[in-house]
């Protein structure tokens, strides 16, 4: 009997790992025979250093400039292949996130992605040569500015003066430098790839754009809104013209406004763009620690419409179905109404067990070890492991 586990983060409550944690502990319990394999995973943003930890990673720490300059400790994940080659794995949520922001208090004009730059000049001082960046979370609305600042370029005004940081301050920008560019990114002997782990497809700017949508759950009014969108297109400008073709077609590409507009300074350096959950399937090796599984058990804090939309439990059903394994999913609450139409056999959340959403967050952990409890009881009363356990 095999089951893997691989949910995502409970948001506010565990992490992917504590959750498949909780869920093997109340498996146990009721199978203590059952091969338990966790897997947890993420979508590319937040948790997605934790996913690769608990892939086999090792952890690394980097002190970084906060979103609002201030300095801050940053985690990211290293792995070396037999042949050598070492993969890290980024999360600017750790250094550029609002979850990271002084006191909470969000800075929409000013807060700035230098210190993402930063994280991804000590994976290569860690002897790096595959970056895999993940987005979300971030707090800024800067087109990677600050990003690429952290890897050497500068940014500068009518007088030559260097901006100062933040989205807001590109209004007036008017020369990009970046012959300081990390030599390391464009080494042909030993080159450096940067895959953007990166489920959004929005533009650099206008009203799909990283300001127009995004900008106002960073704190950004409707005139803060206008300010930033037309400084990231006056940035655009000025940085295709410096950069090239690559960067100019960069503006509209899918994926351009993800993250405030890293996505765009990402993009511009040469990254390739791919789907959260299907870059973490490949480091994690879930396609092949699925293998032989009767079951697998996903799950997240919250299903609902936006988790159809290649969320990460989403993910795991679709690699499982592929397979022929019946997948469950457990959340904190759910707002899905039919489970199949997520690729779900059945889906149970912790409100079933505690309505009140507030002490669901506080004991998630007790919660999930029930739900392994009843997952494991209900297998027990099944006739086959190939039938949908619900």
């Amino acid at each position: 009997m095999k089951i893997v586990l691989a949910p995502d983060k409970f948001k506010g409550s565990l992490t992917a790992t504590e959750a498949a944690e909780a869920l093997a502990a109340g498996i146990r319990e009721v199978l203590p025979e059952a091969e338990l394999v966790l897997v947890p995973v993420a979508d590319g943003g937040e948790g997605t250093v934790s996913a690769a930890l608990g892939a086999g990673f090792v952890p690394r720490r980097a002190a970084v400039a906060g979103p609002t300059g201030r300095t801050l400790t940053a985690e990211f994940a290293v792995s070396e292949d037999p042949d050598g080659r070492r993969t890290a794995v980024i999360e600017m949520a750790a250094a550029s996130g609002l979850d990271v922001l002084p006191d909470g208090v969000p800075d929409a004009r000013g807060a700035t992605s230098l210190g993402t730059g930063q994280l991804i000049r000590a994976a290569l001082d860690a002897g790096c040569r595959e970056i895999i960046l993940g987005v979300g979370g971030s707090a800024c609305t800067d087109g990677g500015a600050g990003m690429l600042v952290g890897l050497g370029a500068r940014f500068t005004d009518d007088a030559g003066t260097d901006l100062p940081l933040g989205g807001a301050a590109l209004a007036r920008v008017a020369g990009a430098e970046l012959s300081g560019l990390d030599t390391r990114l464009d080494d042909p002997l030993r080159p450096v790839t940067v895959t953007l782990a990166a489920d959004v497809d929005n533009p650099l700017t206008g009203p799909s754009g990283a300001a127009a949508v995004f900008g106002p759950q960073k704190g950004a009014s409707p005139s803060d809104v206008t300010e930033l969108d037309d400084a990231l297109a006056r940035f655009a400008a000025v940085l295709g013209e410096a950069a090239g073709p690559a960067a100019v077609r960069a503006k509209d590409a899918p994926g351009a406004g993800a993250a405030g507009g890293v996505g765009f300074a990402a993009l511009a350096l040469g990254a390739t763009r791919r789907r959260g959950i299907d870059v973490v399937v490949e480091f994690t090796g879930l396609r092949e620690k699925l293998a032989g599984a009767d079951l697998v058990v996903t799950g997240e804090g919250s299903l609902d419409a936006q988790s159809l939309s290649g969320k990460a439990p989403v993910g795991v059903a679709k690699e499982a179905a592929a397979l022929g394994i019946p997948t469950v999913a457990v959340c904190g609450r759910n707002q899905i109404a039919d489970p199949a139409l997520a690729g779900f056999a059945a889906v149970h959340a912790l409100t079933d067990l505690e309505p009140d959403l507030a002490a669901c967050i506080r004991d998630a952990r007790g919660l999930l070890r029930r739900v392994g409890n009843d997952l494991a009881a209900s297998i027990v009363g099944s006739k086959s492991w190939k039938e949908p356990v619900r």
